[in-house]
Protein backbone atom coordinates (compact mmCIF):
# COMPACT_ATOMS: atom_id res chain seq x y z
CA UNK A 1 0.00 0.00 0.00
CA UNK A 2 1.22 3.47 -0.72
CA UNK A 3 2.71 4.82 2.42
CA UNK A 4 0.21 8.22 2.21
CA UNK A 5 -2.80 6.29 1.97
CA UNK A 6 -1.55 3.80 4.65
CA UNK A 7 -1.24 6.99 6.75
CA UNK A 8 -4.86 7.61 6.46
CA UNK A 9 -5.98 4.00 7.79
CA UNK A 10 -8.99 3.55 5.72
CA UNK A 11 -9.89 0.72 7.42
CA UNK A 12 -10.51 2.70 10.25
CA UNK A 13 -13.33 4.93 8.22
CA UNK A 14 -15.49 2.30 9.19
CA UNK A 15 -15.87 4.16 12.58
CA UNK A 16 -17.60 7.30 10.66
CA UNK A 17 -20.72 5.03 9.89
CA UNK A 18 -22.23 6.24 13.18
CA UNK A 19 -22.75 9.65 11.36
CA UNK A 20 -25.70 7.30 9.95
CA UNK A 21 -27.77 6.72 12.49
CA UNK A 22 -29.50 9.30 12.40
CA UNK A 23 -30.37 9.93 9.04
CA UNK A 24 -31.27 6.00 9.01
CA UNK A 25 -33.26 6.21 11.99
CA UNK A 26 -35.56 8.98 11.22
CA UNK A 27 -35.86 7.43 7.31
CA UNK A 28 -34.27 10.68 5.83
CA UNK A 29 -31.41 8.40 3.83
CA UNK A 30 -33.79 7.26 2.03
CA UNK A 31 -34.21 10.90 0.89
CA UNK A 32 -31.98 12.07 -2.44
CA UNK A 33 -31.05 15.46 0.16
CA UNK A 34 -30.62 13.00 3.05
CA UNK A 35 -28.70 10.61 1.34
CA UNK A 36 -26.46 13.16 -0.48
CA UNK A 37 -25.51 14.99 2.70
CA UNK A 38 -24.68 11.64 5.15
CA UNK A 39 -22.70 10.77 2.31
CA UNK A 40 -20.81 14.50 2.61
CA UNK A 41 -20.91 13.88 6.06
CA UNK A 42 -19.15 10.99 6.41
CA UNK A 43 -16.44 11.83 3.72
CA UNK A 44 -15.53 14.87 5.57
CA UNK A 45 -15.49 12.74 9.20
CA UNK A 46 -13.00 10.38 7.16
CA UNK A 47 -10.72 13.32 6.04
CA UNK A 48 -10.76 14.99 9.37
CA UNK A 49 -9.92 11.52 10.45
CA UNK A 50 -6.87 10.81 8.75
CA UNK A 51 -5.53 14.38 9.64
CA UNK A 52 -5.93 13.30 13.20
CA UNK A 53 -4.09 9.97 12.47
CA UNK A 54 -1.15 12.09 10.14
CA UNK A 55 -0.79 14.25 13.33
CA UNK A 56 -0.95 11.66 16.27
CA UNK A 57 1.24 8.88 14.04
CA UNK A 58 3.55 11.42 13.97
CA UNK A 59 3.97 12.14 17.90
CA UNK A 60 3.84 8.70 18.85
CA UNK A 61 6.25 7.40 15.81
CA UNK A 62 9.09 6.66 18.77
CA UNK A 63 6.73 4.66 21.10
CA UNK A 64 5.09 3.18 17.78
CA UNK A 65 8.28 1.35 17.12
CA UNK A 66 8.39 -0.63 20.58
CA UNK A 67 4.45 -1.65 19.43
CA UNK A 68 4.66 -5.45 18.07
CA UNK A 69 2.18 -4.00 15.11
CA UNK A 70 1.67 -0.58 14.99
CA UNK A 71 5.97 -0.77 14.61
CA UNK A 72 4.96 -1.56 10.84
CA UNK A 73 3.33 2.13 10.28
CA UNK A 74 4.67 4.14 7.57
CA UNK A 75 6.92 6.78 10.06
CA UNK A 76 7.87 4.16 12.86
CA UNK A 77 9.44 1.95 9.96
CA UNK A 78 10.84 5.09 8.13
CA UNK A 79 8.79 5.20 5.06
CA UNK A 80 7.63 8.78 5.39
CA UNK A 81 9.41 11.28 6.96
CA UNK A 82 7.34 13.81 9.47
CA UNK A 83 7.08 16.54 7.69
CA UNK A 84 5.80 14.92 4.77
CA UNK A 85 2.93 13.66 7.55
CA UNK A 86 1.74 16.81 8.92
CA UNK A 87 1.66 18.43 5.35
CA UNK A 88 -0.78 15.46 4.64
CA UNK A 89 -2.27 16.03 7.82
CA UNK A 90 -2.89 20.01 7.25
CA UNK A 91 -4.09 18.98 2.97
CA UNK A 92 -6.67 16.69 4.97
CA UNK A 93 -8.16 19.18 7.25
CA UNK A 94 -8.37 21.74 5.17
CA UNK A 95 -10.22 19.84 2.52
CA UNK A 96 -12.77 18.55 5.67
CA UNK A 97 -13.70 21.62 6.47
CA UNK A 98 -13.90 23.30 3.15
CA UNK A 99 -15.80 20.03 2.16
CA UNK A 100 -18.50 20.12 4.69
CA UNK A 101 -19.04 24.80 5.21
CA UNK A 102 -19.79 24.24 1.36
CA UNK A 103 -22.18 21.64 1.53
CA UNK A 104 -23.40 21.29 5.02
CA UNK A 105 -25.46 23.54 7.34
CA UNK A 106 -23.34 25.18 10.02
CA UNK A 107 -23.80 23.41 12.53
CA UNK A 108 -21.93 20.18 11.28
CA UNK A 109 -19.60 22.04 10.15
CA UNK A 110 -19.46 23.18 13.77
CA UNK A 111 -19.96 19.62 15.17
CA UNK A 112 -16.79 18.33 12.98
CA UNK A 113 -14.90 21.14 14.24
CA UNK A 114 -15.64 20.32 18.16
CA UNK A 115 -14.43 16.49 16.81
CA UNK A 116 -11.08 17.70 15.39
CA UNK A 117 -10.23 19.28 18.28
CA UNK A 118 -11.70 17.03 20.79
CA UNK A 119 -9.43 14.44 19.05
CA UNK A 120 -6.03 16.41 18.89
CA UNK A 121 -6.94 16.98 22.50
CA UNK A 122 -6.76 13.33 23.01
CA UNK A 123 -3.39 12.71 21.22
CA UNK A 124 -1.70 15.73 23.12
CA UNK A 125 -2.80 14.50 26.66
CA UNK A 126 -6.34 12.93 27.29
CA UNK A 127 -4.78 9.43 26.09
CA UNK A 128 -2.46 9.55 29.44
CA UNK A 129 -4.97 9.41 31.42
CA UNK A 130 -6.56 6.55 32.40
CA UNK A 131 -10.35 6.10 31.96
CA UNK A 132 -10.66 9.20 30.33
CA UNK A 133 -9.07 8.27 27.27
CA UNK A 134 -11.65 5.78 26.43
CA UNK A 135 -14.34 8.44 27.66
CA UNK A 136 -12.97 11.01 25.16
CA UNK A 137 -13.17 8.57 22.13
CA UNK A 138 -16.87 7.50 23.09
CA UNK A 139 -17.67 11.51 22.70
CA UNK A 140 -15.67 11.73 19.92
CA UNK A 141 -18.29 8.98 18.49
CA UNK A 142 -21.07 10.60 19.67
CA UNK A 143 -20.08 13.88 17.95
CA UNK A 144 -20.08 11.48 14.67
CA UNK A 145 -23.65 10.58 15.25
CA UNK A 146 -24.96 14.20 16.13
CA UNK A 147 -23.02 15.70 13.11
CA UNK A 148 -25.10 13.39 11.16
CA UNK A 149 -28.29 14.49 12.29
CA UNK A 150 -27.49 18.02 11.84
CA UNK A 151 -26.64 17.45 8.40
CA UNK A 152 -29.50 16.27 7.54
CA UNK A 153 -31.79 18.24 9.70
CA UNK A 154 -32.82 16.29 12.36
CA UNK A 155 -33.58 16.78 16.22
CA UNK A 156 -30.98 15.43 18.10
CA UNK A 157 -32.32 12.71 20.11
CA UNK A 158 -31.22 12.04 23.82
CA UNK A 159 -31.21 8.20 23.03
CA UNK A 160 -28.79 8.76 20.39
CA UNK A 161 -26.04 10.17 22.55
CA UNK A 162 -26.93 7.37 25.31
CA UNK A 163 -26.94 4.22 23.43
CA UNK A 164 -23.59 5.67 20.95
CA UNK A 165 -21.86 6.88 23.96
CA UNK A 166 -22.25 3.84 26.06
CA UNK A 167 -21.64 1.10 22.99
CA UNK A 168 -18.21 2.84 22.15
CA UNK A 169 -17.31 2.99 25.57
CA UNK A 170 -17.43 -0.98 25.67
CA UNK A 171 -15.42 -0.87 22.57
CA UNK A 172 -13.24 1.76 23.74
CA UNK A 173 -12.10 -0.76 26.93
CA UNK A 174 -12.21 -3.70 25.22
CA UNK A 175 -9.50 -2.08 22.63
CA UNK A 176 -7.87 -1.22 25.90
CA UNK A 177 -7.93 -5.25 27.32
CA UNK A 178 -6.48 -5.81 23.70
CA UNK A 179 -3.22 -3.40 24.16
CA UNK A 180 -2.55 -5.16 27.41
CA UNK A 181 -2.58 -8.21 26.40
CA UNK A 182 -0.29 -7.53 23.48
CA UNK A 183 2.61 -6.65 25.42
CA UNK A 184 4.57 -9.43 27.48
CA UNK A 185 5.76 -6.95 30.29
CA UNK A 186 4.77 -3.48 31.95
CA UNK A 187 8.12 -2.26 30.58
CA UNK A 188 7.49 -2.84 27.15
CA UNK A 189 3.73 -1.38 27.52
CA UNK A 190 4.87 1.39 29.31
CA UNK A 191 7.39 2.64 26.23
CA UNK A 192 4.14 2.40 24.57
CA UNK A 193 1.84 4.19 26.52
CA UNK A 194 2.19 4.86 30.34
CA UNK A 195 -1.74 4.34 30.90
CA UNK A 196 -1.40 0.70 30.08
CA UNK A 197 0.75 -0.22 33.17
CA UNK A 198 -2.35 1.29 35.26
CA UNK A 199 -4.89 -0.68 33.42
CA UNK A 200 -4.65 -3.74 35.39
CA UNK A 201 -6.25 -6.82 33.10
CA UNK A 202 -8.79 -7.10 36.18
CA UNK A 203 -10.08 -3.78 36.51
CA UNK A 204 -10.54 -3.68 32.24
CA UNK A 205 -12.70 -7.24 32.88
CA UNK A 206 -14.99 -5.02 35.54
CA UNK A 207 -14.95 -2.17 33.16
CA UNK A 208 -15.88 -4.23 30.49
CA UNK A 209 -18.56 -6.20 31.63
CA UNK A 210 -20.15 -2.99 33.28
CA UNK A 211 -20.51 -0.80 30.12
CA UNK A 212 -21.07 -3.88 28.18
CA UNK A 213 -24.27 -4.07 30.83
CA UNK A 214 -25.03 -0.40 30.08
CA UNK A 215 -24.83 -0.84 26.50
CA UNK A 216 -27.56 -3.62 26.37
CA UNK A 217 -30.06 -1.84 29.05
CA UNK A 218 -29.59 1.44 27.17
CA UNK A 219 -30.57 -0.13 23.51
CA UNK A 220 -33.24 -2.06 25.97
CA UNK A 221 -34.83 1.61 27.37
CA UNK A 222 -34.63 2.74 23.99
CA UNK A 223 -36.72 0.42 22.59
CA UNK A 224 -39.27 0.75 25.11
CA UNK A 225 -39.38 4.32 25.48
CA UNK A 226 -42.52 6.26 24.21
CA UNK A 227 -42.55 9.36 25.00
CA UNK A 228 -41.88 11.86 22.06
CA UNK A 229 -40.47 12.86 19.92
CA UNK A 230 -40.81 9.14 17.85
CA UNK A 231 -39.17 7.92 15.20
CA UNK A 232 -41.13 7.50 12.24
CA UNK A 233 -41.27 3.66 12.33
CA UNK A 234 -42.43 1.50 15.33
CA UNK A 235 -39.06 1.31 17.41
CA UNK A 236 -40.23 -1.19 19.89
CA UNK A 237 -40.33 -3.97 17.29
CA UNK A 238 -36.70 -3.58 17.77
CA UNK A 239 -37.04 -5.49 20.95
CA UNK A 240 -37.13 -8.54 18.70
CA UNK A 241 -33.24 -7.94 18.25
CA UNK A 242 -32.36 -7.90 21.63
CA UNK A 243 -31.10 -11.30 21.30
CA UNK A 244 -28.78 -10.50 18.28
CA UNK A 245 -27.83 -7.69 20.61
CA UNK A 246 -26.50 -9.77 23.58
CA UNK A 247 -24.47 -12.08 21.39
CA UNK A 248 -23.01 -9.19 19.71
CA UNK A 249 -21.62 -7.80 22.41
CA UNK A 250 -20.62 -10.90 23.96
CA UNK A 251 -18.86 -11.87 21.11
CA UNK A 252 -16.78 -9.31 21.04
CA UNK A 253 -16.13 -9.31 24.85
CA UNK A 254 -15.28 -13.29 23.52
CA UNK A 255 -12.66 -12.15 21.21
CA UNK A 256 -11.04 -9.53 23.38
CA UNK A 257 -10.48 -11.92 26.25
CA UNK A 258 -9.09 -14.82 24.58
CA UNK A 259 -6.42 -12.18 22.84
CA UNK A 260 -6.86 -13.32 19.05
CA UNK A 261 -7.98 -9.95 17.68
CA UNK A 262 -6.09 -6.71 18.37
CA UNK A 263 -8.89 -4.21 18.64
CA UNK A 264 -12.34 -3.80 17.86
CA UNK A 265 -11.77 -2.84 13.71
CA UNK A 266 -10.16 -6.22 13.40
CA UNK A 267 -12.97 -7.96 15.42
CA UNK A 268 -15.54 -5.73 12.77
CA UNK A 269 -13.27 -6.94 9.77
CA UNK A 270 -12.41 -10.43 9.93
CA UNK A 271 -14.45 -11.90 12.80
CA UNK A 272 -17.01 -14.14 10.86
CA UNK A 273 -19.82 -14.76 13.82
CA UNK A 274 -19.20 -11.26 14.77
CA UNK A 275 -20.16 -9.97 11.26
CA UNK A 276 -22.96 -12.91 10.59
CA UNK A 277 -24.71 -11.31 13.37
CA UNK A 278 -24.09 -7.50 12.51
CA UNK A 279 -25.69 -8.36 9.35
CA UNK A 280 -28.86 -10.36 10.17
CA UNK A 281 -29.12 -7.44 12.96
CA UNK A 282 -29.36 -4.81 9.95
CA UNK A 283 -31.63 -6.64 7.84
CA UNK A 284 -34.04 -7.58 11.03
CA UNK A 285 -33.70 -3.84 11.56
CA UNK A 286 -33.96 -2.49 8.32
CA UNK A 287 -37.25 -4.51 8.15
CA UNK A 288 -38.25 -2.73 10.99
CA UNK A 289 -37.30 0.64 9.73
CA UNK A 290 -38.62 0.41 6.55
CA UNK A 291 -42.53 -1.18 7.55
CA UNK A 292 -44.00 2.21 7.26
CA UNK A 293 -42.75 2.62 3.58
CA UNK A 294 -44.21 -1.41 2.67
CA UNK A 295 -47.27 -0.82 4.58
CA UNK A 296 -48.93 0.10 1.58
CA UNK A 297 -47.19 -1.92 -1.01
CA UNK A 298 -48.04 -5.01 1.05
CA UNK A 299 -51.57 -3.64 1.81
CA UNK A 300 -52.33 -2.97 -1.47
CA UNK A 301 -54.84 -0.21 -2.87
CA UNK A 302 -57.39 0.69 -1.16
CA UNK A 303 -60.65 1.06 -2.64
CA UNK A 304 -62.96 4.10 -2.47
CA UNK A 305 -66.33 4.34 -2.26
CA UNK A 306 -68.63 7.72 -2.92
CA UNK A 307 -71.73 8.06 -1.01
CA UNK A 308 -74.87 8.69 -3.09
CA UNK A 309 -76.27 11.95 -3.62
CA UNK A 310 -78.91 12.92 -2.01
CA UNK A 311 -82.38 13.10 -3.97
CA UNK A 312 -83.61 16.53 -4.87
CA UNK A 313 -87.17 17.15 -3.72
CA UNK A 314 -89.63 17.98 -6.26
Amino acid sequence: MNPYVELMRPAQWIKNVAVLAAPVFSLRILEADGLWKSGVMFAAFCLAASASYAINDTRDRKADAAHPQKRLRPLPRGALRPTNAIALAMVLAIGAFALSSWLLPRGATGLLVAYFVLILAYSAALKQRIILDVITIATGFVLRALAGAAAVGVPFSPWLIACTFTLCMFLGFGKRQCEVATFETKEKAREHRATLTRYTPELLRHLVTVSAGMAIMTFLLYTMDTSPPLPPFPKQHLLYTLPLVCYGVFRYAMAIESGERTGPTDIFIKDRPFLACVAVWMVIAAAIILQPKWRPLLSGPRETTTAPAADKGE
